[in-house]
């Protein structure tokens, strides 16, 4: 361990209420949960809080739900759980494949949606599906709530609109109509960051595609989208696809690879009947 255990400060928080309060009064604490990504970058020396609050035992955070016709994924809701949930199964079956490819059972027993979103690691596998799904991340603070489009949420590189006062307390997924599909191409067949992430939905003529690794956030290819949807063959939803796909080099994979990759997942997409 890199970094030293004794300069770090961790509260503990027993419920939702406890959180926000604690987050109001005592910022700025970084919120971990199942700590998959933070005990790593502890590990490396490389996390730059120091200060933490454990929202782990903040059960309130923990449900799979469906309002109307709305799918309520709680911010603690834990990759195994979603496996295990007949709603995410029926409504959402890409995040059903995501999930199988996080990592081990170890992490899927941990990690949490809410923890991926807010880790906002460009290759995190739920991602896209979310934003291909429209999902709308809600926040909410001591003192209100708001609710903010995936596509919308990030800035930057690891780089959100929260405020240091915010926690995420859900995920909502609208209905989503017509085919999913999920595509994580990475190293190994298990257990490995993906040099892509592609996840799409298909109506007839309208799509949505989300694409992860490619960029410093997840990206919506909004160009192959319009494409698609004025009746665009695929070769021509390609050329448009080529036009907004400018991944870089880094120590995981090439740029050229990523581009010509994530080109052959769409097109088997799009192919498929």
């Amino acid at each position: 361990m890199k970094t030293a255990l004794s300069t770090l400060d961790l509260r503990r928080a027993t419920s939702l209420t406890d959180a926000l309060t604690i987050l109001r009064d005592d910022e700025p604490r970084t919120p971990v949960a199942g700590a998959t990504d933070v005990y790593v970058q502890l590990n490396f020396g490389v996390h730059p809080a120091q200060r933490f609050l454990d929202i782990w035992g903040v059960d309130e955070l923990r449900g799979i739900t469906v309002r109307g016709d709305t799918l309520v994924l709680g911010a603690l809701a834990t990759y195994t759980a979603m496996l295990a949930s007949a709603e995410v199964r029926a409504r959402l079956p890409m995040m059903i494949e995501a999930a199988r490819q996080v990592g081990g059972p170890q992490i899927q027993n941990r990690g949490t949606v809410g923890g991926n979103i807010a880790n906002g690691s460009p290759a995190g596998d739920s991602l896209p599906v979310l934003a291909a799904a429209d999902a709308v991340v809600v926040l909410r603070s001591a003192s209100d709530e708001r609710r903010v489009p995936l596509t919308g949420f990030y800035t930057g590189y690891r780089a959100t609109v929260m405020r240091p006062d915010e926690l995420i307390v859900s995920v909502e997924v609208p209905r989503v109509s017509g085919t999913q599909f999920f595509r994580k191409v990475g190293t190994r067949a298990a257990q490995a960051i993906s040099k892509i992430v592609v996840a799409a939905v298909r109506d007839g003529n309208a799509a949505r595609i989300a694409v992860g690794s490619i960029a410093p956030t997840v990206v919506r290819l909004t160009a192959t989208e319009r494409a698609l949807a004025g009746g665009a063959s695929i070769d021509e939803a390609m050329q448009a696809l080529r036009g907004e796909v400018n991944p870089i080099d880094d120590v995981r994979s090439t740029a050229e690879y990523r581009k010509r990759v994530t080109e052959n997942v769409v097109r088997r997409f799009l192919e498929r009947r």
